[in-house]
């Protein structure tokens, strides 16, 4: 036995065993994989239809979405039709005399019409002059 000393059983580890920190780190990979898509996606999915003459608008003061189910948003926080008066109504008091607001409304492609003219007629109603309805622009 050349070179090397044996002991009579008391051998101590001297070797880390990574397998318990590789699964750790692979149930926090699992974890991270399946929690990533909700906290990406905290937008509302809808399809806006396509126009040749769609522009890109700088600045909006109020985003209005509806999506297909007729469901209306305001600035990403549902709200019933009959209550959006009174909501435009507590945004425009908040604002600096002289503010200039613009409206901003997307809808889904297949939101019936009259839900999106319903809409256009509360946000004009409560003084929003200004309106702009969001589109893809189509691809040539």
């Amino acid at each position: 036995m050349a070179g090397k000393l044996m002991d009579s059983g008391d051998e101590s580890i001297t070797d880390i065993n990574v397998t318990p920190f590789v699964d750790v780190m692979l149930v926090l990979l699992v974890i991270f994989m399946v929690t990533a898509n909700y906290i990406v996606n905290q937008s509302i999915n809808i399809q806006l239809p396509k126009a040749d003459t769609g522009q890109t608008i700088q600045t909006r003061n109020l985003a209005f979405v509806i999506d297909k189910e007729s469901k209306v948003y305001l600035d990403g926080q549902p709200v019933e039709v009959e209550t959006l008066g009174e909501k435009i109504t507590a945004f425009k008091a908040g604002q600096p005399a002289g503010t200039n607001l613009q409206a901003l409304i997307s809808a889904d492609k297949a939101t019936p019409h009259g839900t999106v003219v319903k809409v256009i007629d509360v946000v004009r109603k409560s003084g929003i002059t200004e309106l702009a309805i969001n589109v893809e622009a189509a691809s040539n």
